[in-house]
């Protein structure tokens, strides 16, 4: 077990500023002990203020129901903590709040619940991956900002996955409009230019914004204080048949098409993207959600990495259910990540040799970093939260050879425009990030 002298002084640093400003956010790279830096900062409020001193821990469900708990016990200046899981049906909840513990551990789908159940009075809340509390408009946002509390500790890596739009309800929930304003419109008014064209916000005033907040964050990156190996990102471009690219522009252009006898329409802007998505993975749905499957390119792609690299696991990112099925059906000896993170720990074991991983689910609270190096992203994302997060599940501490990241494009098609757009979105997370890193003097 771990004493305190085992934390490092960089952390060390961090429960201290989130001790002296009560409300923060610590932008803490994957590695960097965002968890017991949290749980260190509420022990020292719960021996400071024994009396019924009460924290909610707020994460997505596989790590609220498998991580934090355990950090708690893996720790000796931590083991006399108590705590609940607060997951599970209406009833299990009830139960688990009814204990009489210091830490109370639940998932994000839970908050409005709480609210509704007027479980809303806490001395300190954890809010662990606050990018999911981006959305202004979203009921688990609207709920929290009505709970009261003295003491709130955000903890991310990724806060602005699309822009600095992201950042302003997370800031809201730490000072209620003190910095960035009350209200979401008058931020998007006063810092950002609608270009109504493309329907996005383009930043005026990125500079006025990081001043605004630096007072209340503190960054970290994983460079700077871990010793992490290499990270390759390399892309297996793929080309479709010249019928099969002809269908793809057809759709692309004029919103319908023919395929195996079949009529695709897609009746709005909005749903294209979609589409063509599906159609560069080599299968599409119909009208009646059936799977019509086109092509074989990245299933191809996929077989002859699997087959250049007969002595590594390899772990694979799929989007759609048709991806998964059709990934399934060709790679019979493929696992697919379970919702509990239970494969995780046969994949460290080296007993997995393909593990196919949604990123939406897998990329929070799995370490895989012992159970291979390579990442194939057989589908790609828009999402550039979860396309870091996922790739950071290999590339953390405790991976002993440089990772590999794959990307299997289609050229010329929507997968290209993906990888810009996610390369764009990096480098406005980390115009921030870089502007706001914690400097030791």
């Amino acid at each position: 077990m771990k004493s305190v002298h085992n934390l490092h002084n960089y952390q060390l640093k961090a429960v201290e500023f989130a001790l002296r400003k009560k409300r923060v956010a610590l932008w803490l790279d994957m590695g960097l002990g965002k968890t017991v830096i949290s749980l260190t900062a509420a022990k020292k409020l719960i021996d400071k203020y024994p009396a019924n001193f009460k924290v909610l821990i707020i994460a997505p469900l596989l790590v609220a129901n498998n991580v934090w708990h355990e950090e708690i016990g893996n720790w000796e200046h931590l083991k006399h903590l108590t705590w609940s899981i607060v997951t599970g049906n209406e009833k299990q909840r009830t139960e688990a709040l009814q204990k009489d513990v210091n830490i109370y551990i639940t998932n994000r789908d839970s908050v409005s619940w709480l609210y509704k159940k007027k479980y809303t009075k806490w001395d300190l809340i954890i809010v662990d991956e606050s990018a999911s509390f981006k959305n202004a408009n979203t009921k688990r946002v609207k709920d929290l900002a009505k709970f009261q509390y003295q003491h709130m500790i955000q903890l991310t890596g990724t806060p602005s996955p699309n822009g600095l739009v992201d950042i302003w309800s997370q800031l809201f929930l730490l000072d209620h409009g003190e910095r960035l304003g009350k209200n979401i419109y008058g931020y998007l008014h006063r810092y950002f230019y609608k270009d109504e064209y493309k329907r996005v916000y383009i930043c005026l005033r990125s500079e006025d914004i990081y001043k605004a907040v630096q007072d209340i964050t503190m960054v970290m990156k994983s460079e700077d204080y871990l010793d992490l190996p290499d990270l390759i990102s390399t892309n297996t471009k793929v080309e479709l048949s010249s019928t099969d690219f002809k269908t793809y522009k057809q759709l692309e252009e004029d919103y319908i098409t023919e395929i195996q006898n079949k009529t695709i329409v897609v009746e709005f802007a909005a749903a294209l993207s979609n589409k063509l998505f599906q159609y560069c993975n080599g299968a599409i749905y119909d009208e009646y959600k059936n799977i019509i499957e086109i092509h074989k390119v990245k299933i191809e792609a996929l077989k002859d990495i699997i087959e250049n690299n007969p002595n590594n696991n390899i772990l694979v990112a799929y989007n759609f259910k048709s991806d998964l099925l059709r990934l399934q059906e060709h790679f019979k000896d493929a696992v697919v990540m379970d919702k509990e993170g239970k494969n995780a720990v046969l994949w460290n074991q080296n007993k997995i040799k393909l593990l196919l991983c949604h990123p939406a689910s897998a990329s929070e609270g799995l370490n895989l970093q012992q159970g291979g190096n390579i990442l194939v992203w057989f589908s790609l994302t828009w999402n550039l939260k979860n396309y870091l997060q996922m790739n950071k599940r290999l590339h953390r501490q405790g991976q002993l050879k440089p990772v590999i990241i794959n990307h299997i494009i289609v050229k010329d098609c929507i997968d290209e425009k993906i990888m810009n757009s996610l390369a764009a979105k990096d480098v406005t997370q980390n115009s921030l990030l870089n502007a706001l890193t914690f400097k030791e003097e």
